[in-house]
């Protein structure tokens, strides 16, 4: 194991955290875990599905009820520099 900021070898373990155990790294002091958890949220796929719905006229709780995504969540993945013409070239309009 190294530590992810200077790659040093020299660590010690620094007590648990949520049952996670922390170690911390003698040369720069950083304190870290084993392993993260990847990333939570909604991947691009499923972003940019709810985005072409969008654009093509359904509302906020109509997709919800598509993706199961719920309406607050995905309206941040609406923003207006995604809804320009060149943002979907298949539709009529885009380039």
């Amino acid at each position: 194991m190294q530590c992810p900021d200077c790659d040093s070898s020299h660590i010690r373990k620094n007590g648990k955290h949520k049952d996670k155990q922390n170690h911390i790294c003698v040369n720069c002091g950083r304190q870290f875990i084993d392993h993260y958890n990847s990333p939570k949220g909604y991947s691009e796929e499923v972003k940019r599905e709810c985005l072409r719905m969008y654009v093509n006229g359904s509302g906020f709780r109509a997709i919800e009820r598509v993706k199961g995504v719920h309406h607050l969540i995905s309206s941040p993945f609406i923003s207006p520099s995604e809804l320009s013409p060149t943002a979907f070239p298949s539709l009529p309009g885009g380039s």
